[in-house]
């Protein structure tokens, strides 16, 4: 099986004079994406005239519930001030999952069928969008419209990775358009 590239987080403004920096976690594992010696990935934002391509952790800590970083190509808060925005990628194993069971990677659910709670098709998970709330299911439905639901256990009470499905509880107009939706189109 080949590797799976995954977004671990973003850098975001320096803290101190060392170079440090916050990290906007985008992983369920931050302790073992930034241990010392992770070498990740770095994509500097849209116009950057960042030369960094790799980062190298140095040091990692959390301080009042924000990850700080330090990275081996990052010396001093300029540095760190012009690193700012780059986001972290790490690759794993096709096959590897969360140590969490109830946690999943992105590429785990796109494919899954998208069933209600009576086992009615509904349509295909085609991404995973992270927002700073909430994430949400992109599924795009048999009839051909994409529709986003909030990845909540309410709405979405169970992931079979093995079965290849996700349950939604739909609601009219989440997934399923409202009925005067329907009768509108025909």
């Amino acid at each position: 099986m080949e590797d799976i590239e995954v977004v671990v987080g973003r850098i975001g403004k320096p803290h101190g004079i060392r170079g440090d920096v916050t990290i906007d976690v985008r992983t369920d594992e931050p302790e073992r994406r930034f241990a010392p010696g992770t070498t990740l990935r770095a994509q500097p934002p849209q116009g950057s005239h960042s030369p960094l391509r790799t980062l190298t952790v140095s040091r990692a800590k959390w301080h009042q519930n924000v990850l700080l970083a330090g990275f081996e190509e990052i010396p001093d808060r300029n540095a760190a001030e012009a690193a700012r925005g780059i986001v972290l990628h790490t690759t794993i194993a096709a096959d590897e999952v969360p140590d969490d069971p109830d946690e999943y990677y992105d590429h785990q659910l796109v494919g899954l069928a998208a069933h209600d709670l009576d086992g009615t098709l509904l349509g295909e998970v085609t991404g995973v969008q992270h927002g700073a709330a909430q994430d949400l299911l992109a599924i795009r439905t048999a009839d051909g419209r994409d529709t986003l639901v909030p990845f909540v256990a309410a709405l979405v009470p169970e992931v079979d990775v093995a079965g290849g499905r996700v349950v939604v509880a739909d609601r009219p107009g989440l997934v399923a358009p409202y009925p005067d939706e329907d009768e509108a189109a025909q």
